[in-house]
């Protein structure tokens, strides 16, 4: 999966990451997992390694042919028995689920993060986590989601403005603490208090 990323240049977290992620699914005991946008089931591939043979790890994605060689990935790694493939708008899929989830990993439209995070919050037990990648690093500027996060107003291009947003609503919700990881191209790292 490695090899592949690095010839075609498809964005993934990356190992430092997907062992992070793997960590954090044991270290929470998580049974489920939800994901917003999976690609070829990177991510997923660390998850599901941390995962009860009971568990649930469920992957969303827009186009077939990714979700496909996702899929041809975890059942080649003897994960078909804990993995759901949704093809879909992962958004309207997750309504489809009902909670709780352990772990989400939201990796979707940059501008649509406060819309994922809102229609699993509910879904989330106290000491549940949810993780949003790309918020240090990508096709935007960070000193921009700084400023908008700070001072507010406008500026910045669709993804700045969708990270910034997500930053600080996520940021406001007294429900979870947040943090940021610069881990990778940066992740935000929410866990449920409340």
């Amino acid at each position: 999966m490695d090899d592949r990323a690095a010839e075609t240049g498809f964005p993934t977290v990356g190992p430092a990451v997907g062992g992070w992620l793997q960590q954090l699914a044991g270290l929470v005991g998580a049974e489920r997992v939800f994901e917003f946008g999976s690609g070829y089931g990177y991510s997923a591939y660390w998850f599901a390694r941390s995962l009860p043979a009971d568990g649930e790890l469920v992957l969303t994605e827009i186009d077939e042919d990714e979700l496909e060689d996702a899929r041809e990935y975890l059942v080649r790694g003897g994960f078909e028995t804990t993995t759901r493939f949704e093809l879909g708008d992962a958004i309207e899929t997750v309504e489809t689920y009902d909670g709780p989830f352990d772990v989400v990993l939201i990796d979707n439209e940059k501008d649509r993060y406060v819309e994922a995070f809102e229609a699993v919050r509910g879904k989330l037990p106290v000491g549940g986590v949810v993780v949003a990648d790309n918020m240090t690093a990508g096709p935007f500027e960070f000193e921009e989601i700084h400023r908008l996060v700070v001072e507010g107003g406008d500026g910045g291009g669709e993804m700045t403005r969708g990270v910034a947003e997500y930053l600080a609503h996520v940021g406001a919700d007294d429900a979870f603490e947040t943090t940021l990881l610069p881990l990778g191209e940066g992740l935000a790292v929410s866990r449920r208090v409340e």
